[in-house]
């Protein structure tokens, strides 16, 4: 018990020594921690102002980006059409709303290639190469673009957004502002995706009804009928090679 308790005072005493030794070291060498100032100072020149407006704005951009991204480009219509076709299969939350998010992001990607590298090449690379100012830059980015909505824009609904704008009448497309054409070419989006939503719940509501039918001849009507006919649904997308068939239509649309 003796030399227990001696073993057992002389670990307490190391510890302490060590303790102390450790407080030692780090009150000798403190360790030094980064430090972050953020404030407010007197501008003294206005390249000072022009600096900071520019920042403010590049970041007012960079929040607004995930709304250009849906209201430009071909994402809304890929994001609906999925959409439909989920619905329309009956399989609720099969594909997940991150796969259709993520498939619609990047057949996006896939369409609007050709789009950014024009701007690359046009706009992008002659402001790097400083060639072009920034106007001038932004002025040539912007046409690729317009170019691409006003191709998959109706007329009707230029000319609605046109007459709701109270502009007068434009003479060509170069005189439509961009921001008439982007809620334009946004209606005119919806509608294309919702008729091609119209055509691929065809074939699913006449499997619906035949399955309907049968069960009803058998007598099986308190049996759903979706329970039975989404194997079927899915046996038949599977062996028409759905998936190929939609996107390549989807794809081809923006043709």
């Amino acid at each position: 018990m003796i030399i227990r308790h001696h073993s057992k005072r002389s670990f307490i005493l190391c510890l302490t020594a060590l303790l102390l030794l450790v407080s030692g070291v780090i009150y000798a060498a403190p360790i030094p921690f980064p430090s972050l100032n953020i404030g407010v100072g007197t501008a003294t020149k206005p390249n000072d102002v022009a600096v900071t407006v520019q920042i403010f704005l590049l970041l007012t951009i960079m929040s607004l980006a995930p709304g250009l991204l849906i209201m430009t480009t071909s994402f809304t219509r890929i994001s609906v059409v999925l959409s439909f076709l989920r619905t329309a299969m009956g399989t609720q939350a099969a594909p997940s709303n991150q796969v259709i998010l993520s498939l619609s992001l990047f057949l996006t990607f896939f369409i609007m290639t050709p789009v950014w590298q024009q701007i690359n090449k046009d706009a992008y690379q002659p402001w790097k190469a400083q060639q072009i100012s920034q106007e001038q830059a932004m002025e040539r980015a912007v046409r690729p673009v317009r170019n691409f909505m006003l191709s998959q824009t109706r007329e009707k609904d230029l000319s609605l957004f046109v007459s709701l704008s109270k502009l007068p009448r434009p003479k060509n497309a170069e005189d439509i502002p961009t921001l008439t054409i982007i809620p334009a070419f946004m209606i005119s989006e919806l509608r294309t995706a919702f008729q091609i939503g119209f055509l691929i719940y065809i074939p699913f509501i006449v499997v619906d009804m035949v399955v309907a039918s049968v069960l009803m001849s058998m007598g099986m009507m308190m049996l759903p009928p979706v329970m039975i006919s989404l194997p079927f649904k899915i046996l038949l997308f599977v062996l028409v090679d759905g998936w190929g068939l939609v996107i390549g239509s989807l794809v081809k649309s923006f043709g």
